[in-house]
């Protein structure tokens, strides 16, 4: 059933394990979208078993927060038969909508799963209005819009399609060099189909320029003291322009981003919430807060920011230019479990740290408390100095209060510059 359009658009932050969808959802997300274990266009990201599945669609209802699942892959033949197979598992798990690209799984989808909303990805290269009234003549509630549409051509859109249909947009995270992802690269030079879910990114790779007569002689396309980068495109950052995006009718802003740790989740949904919520109450709020959003969104890591296509195409600084080196201004130390009576509380761990070492406590309603680490706790209850093994499990306390759910982290270069000391000592 179409429904009415929503007052206020949605915030739909990506998650690639079940810790980053519990980030999402408690920082602020409306929707979270997932991949499972098939069918997805990020199959090197940890994605969710059935199972984990299960656990993340009922700890998002019972918050309130719907849940995508992804079967965005350009489909072969032998992919369709599955396809059925999968979706009659997912209908049991009973996520909230399946974001789909190819006509033939949206067929295959429709049928196993009449009563879930569909949802069309923007690899179906969605760039006028007359496709988004196709999916609807079809049965789609919501289209995903392309990467190469401005903001002008997106408000055409919504001026020439059903009130009830949905029009959802990528407004954070990373870009790519090709037609709303249809790369074949990854294919030529590794033989994995970025259109499948296999994507190497080689459009991360240093390329250089060999002269047919002179092999062996590297000339660069074009250099900085990092590298040459060919392909790189800057990561989307739209947090300064929410006004615009209101203004173009956008029913869900979507964050890219499934690969990335729940630091990732949990910063993109704190700030772009806060964002959407101070514009959606006054205006004048948002403008207040302007310069705690744009501090706020790159503590997680990231490249450096553009607005891509949103204004017109871009000029050369979203084109070439070096983005092998990400900007880290955070470090994730892990999420915290519930508090116990002695001021304790489980994490496992995902970065080191130490006793005696100050690092933050990241609250979902916007506060950063600084706090001090007073004890660390093994399995067994053995003290350590430090916590220097990833995924180990611990019992921590620090001076300030933790409510679970709430997420450690420490700055990256302050981190960076220890570890380097540590390194010249050995």
């Amino acid at each position: 059933m179409m429904g009415k359009r929503r007052e206020k658009p949605e915030l739909l932050v990506p998650a690639g394990s079940l810790e980053a969808l519990k980030a999402a959802v408690i920082y602020g997300a409306d929707a979270v979208y997932i991949g499972g274990e098939a069918y997805g266009l990020r199959a090197r990201a940890k994605n969710f078993s059935m199972e984990d599945m299960e656990k993340g669609i009922r700890f998002a209802h019972d918050r309130g927060t719907r849940v995508y699942v992804t079967a965005n892959i350009l489909a072969h033949n032998e992919d369709l038969e599955a396809a059925g197979a999968y979706f009659k598992e997912l209908k049991t798990v009973g996520p909230d909508a399946l974001i789909v690209s190819d006509p033939g799984i949206f067929q295959v989808a429709k049928s196993i799963l009449p009563d879930m909303e569909l949802h069309i990805s923007t690899q179906a290269n969605n760039t006028n209005y007359g496709t988004w009234r196709f999916w609807h003549s079809l049965g789609a509630r919501r289209v995903v819009s392309a990467r190469e549409l401005s903001l002008k051509e997106i408000r055409q859109i919504r001026d020439h399609i059903p009130d009830e249909m949905e029009i959802e947009t990528f407004v954070h995270g990373a870009m790519c060099i090709s037609y709303s992802g249809r790369c074949l690269l990854s294919n030529f030079l590794t033989g994995r189909d970025a259109n499948r879910g296999n994507c190497t990114h080689p459009c991360r790779w240093k390329y250089a320029v060999v002269e047919e007569s002179r092999p062996g002689q590297y000339f660069p396309v074009e250099e900085n003291d990092r590298g040459t980068f060919l392909f790189n495109s800057k990561d989307l950052c739209m947090i300064g322009h929410i006004p615009d995006l209101f203004a173009a009718g956008i029913d869900s802003f979507k964050i890219e981003g499934r690969m990335k740790a729940a630091l990732y989740a949990a910063v993109t949904a704190r700030t772009y919430r806060h964002a959407i919520d101070d514009y959606g109450a006054d205006p004048a709020l948002y403008e207040r807060n302007l310069t705690w959003y744009k501090s706020e969104i790159g503590k997680c890591t990231t490249r450096e920011f553009t607005t891509g296509f949103f204004y017109g195409k871009p000029t050369e600084d979203m084109q070439i230019y070096d983005a092998s080196t990400y900007n880290q201004e955070m470090v994730y130390l892990g999420m915290a479990g519930a508090p116990e009576a002695d001021g304790f509380f489980a994490l496992e761990q995902k970065n080191k740290f130490c006793v005696g070492e100050t690092v933050e406590i990241m609250k979902p309603d916007g506060r950063d408390v600084s706090a001090r680490v007073l004890e660390i706790l093994d399995e067994e209850g053995n003290r350590q100095d430090s916590a220097p093994h990833a995924r180990q499990r611990l019992r921590v306390r620090l001076s300030a209060a933790v409510q679970e759910h709430d997420i450690l982290r420490k700055d990256g270069k302050t981190a960076a510059a220890q570890e380097e000391r540590e390194q010249g000592a050995r």
